[in-house]
């Protein structure tokens, strides 16, 4: 039996980057996003906004169990849970304590190439039926386009963020580039393993700046 195909373990220049600052080209993909504001700490919408995504993401992923399985389906890890954060005045320099209720933020979930707008629809609908509770129109499937970004691996809690970023700055910097973050192109973090499961000192974090040649 052929193992899920695992986007982490294929894409590892994305998903699995050193301890040490690097540049990577990010093509366009295909996820389910949730928009919302507020402290992720205490906001119900960010919880609705998590639950949403991973139901929708598993509702796809076990499609195939249900006669629903889309054209082109194969076997696959769900992806890890990213999120877009900014603040309104557009300064992200990794400090946000006492802050974290500014925070306006984008999660979402990579999917498939497969993963139409109508296999999305139709996740929407199976979802519904197994948990009515749950508003999955706050839910859309929408491209991003990310291209030049510098990224890191960040080891620890996420309130210890602000050194990490602080070195991914000074390599952009030194490397003739500059952070330009807008629309979409904002501080991108990829949660690898579970929070749940894990010490803080522990948490994987991707942490990911668009970037421009300056």
């Amino acid at each position: 039996m052929l193992a899920a195909f695992d986007f982490k373990k294929e894409f590892k220049d994305l998903y699995l980057p050193k301890d040490k600052p690097g540049i990577v080209d990010v093509p366009t993909m295909c996820l389910i996003m949730v928009d919302g504001w507020g402290d992720p700490n205490t906001s119900p919408l960010y919880k609705a906004a998590v639950e949403v995504l991973y139901g929708l993401s598993y509702s796809i992923k076990m499609s195939k169990k249900s006669g629903t399985q889309p054209e082109g389906y194969f076997d696959y890890v769900v992806p890890p849970l990213e999120g877009l954060w900014w603040f309104k005045d557009n300064v992200f320099d990794g400090s946000v304590i006492g802050r974290k209720d500014e925070f306006s933020w984008v999660m979402m979930i990579r999917q498939p190439e497969f993963v139409t707008p109508a296999v999305f629809e139709t996740a929407k609908v199976s979802l519904a039926k197994k948990k009515p509770a749950l508003d999955t129109t706050i839910a859309r499937l929408e491209e991003l386009t990310e291209g030049l970004c510098a990224q890191i691996m960040h080891i620890g809690s996420y309130d210890d963020e602000p050194p990490t970023v602080a070195a991914l700055e000074q390599f952009i910097e030194d490397n003739g580039y500059r952070t330009e973050m807008s629309g979409m192109r904002q501080h991108h973090e990829i949660y690898l393993g579970d929070p749940r499961k894990t010490a803080p000192e522990k948490f994987r974090t991707v942490i990911r700046h668009p970037i421009v040649r300056i």
